[in-house]
């Protein structure tokens, strides 16, 4: 694939992305929305389509949509690491292109909103209880998880007596969105599960940048980054030793 191939279609996957996981936070949260405070069941649920949604779109480039995604295949060889930069680009770009789009979808609901303290959890994640080495433990433990599922996941194969074995390729990205909505509802609590670097910074960039009053929290921004990248490492690596036994 070519750079510009990559470049294209993680940006467009991504920016799908975030569009509809913060479209759904905004939903959740904004008072003259229709979802407003709708719950977590429906957050866990709204990222899990947006990322179904995502990857789809950017099924030509391998649907990363996901720095960890991309650097965890990297570590465990799947992904030259000379095409990193590009995938990593195309989401950072794409994710604060759908930030920007989910903002003016909802901006009468931000105009009109009287907690805007509330509002950056639309965009980006937050903990809790704030403590930095456990927030990072919470960040690393459930991207682990993510990555290691996708890098062992089987693919199609073919079975006995010539019917295919289709595992969880049957389900193509719907089984990704599944796994996402377990995440959220299991280990999403501490600090909201960001999983995906990109989908963390690039809107917390747009929120920044948008006539939107609040912190961006930027003390906090490099957990959603580290924690993610922290993940995918030990999951290519802890895959990598799996598949040697």
């Amino acid at each position: 694939m070519s750079a510009a191939h990559i470049f294209v279609w993680e940006l467009s996957g991504t920016a799908m992305l975030t569009l509809l996981g913060c479209g759904v936070g905004a939903n959740v949260t904004l008072r003259r929305s229709l979802g407003y405070d709708g719950g977590w069941l429906l957050v866990t649920f709204g990222w899990g389509v947006a990322v179904f949604v995502g990857a789809s779109i950017a099924a030509p480039s391998g649907a990363h949509i996901n720095p960890a995604v991309t650097i965890g295949l990297a570590v465990n060889g799947q992904v030259p690491w000379s095409q990193v930069p590009c995938y990593l680009a195309g989401q950072m770009v794409g994710a604060t292109i759908g930030a920007f789009v989910c903002w003016a979808a909802y901006k009468l609901q931000f105009d009109t909103h009287d907690d805007p303290d509330t509002t950056r959890s639309v965009f980006c994640t937050g903990p809790t209880v704030r403590n930095t080495p456990w927030n990072l433990v919470t960040e690393t433990v459930a991207t682990f998880v993510l990555v290691l599922w996708i890098i062992l996941t089987p693919a199609a194969r073919p079975g006995p007596e010539g019917i295919p074995d289709f595992g969880n390729s049957a389900l193509g990205y719907a089984a990704v969105m599944f796994v996402v909505i377990g995440l959220g509802t299991s280990l999403g609590g501490p600090t909201g599960y960001a999983m995906n670097p990109a989908r963390d910074l690039g809107p917390r960039v747009a929120y920044a940048l948008l006539p939107v009053r609040g912190s961006a929290d930027w003390s906090y921004s490099w957990i959603p980054v580290a924690g993610p990248i922290a993940g995918a490492v030990i999951a290519g690596l802890a895959a990598e030793a799996l598949s040697a036994v």
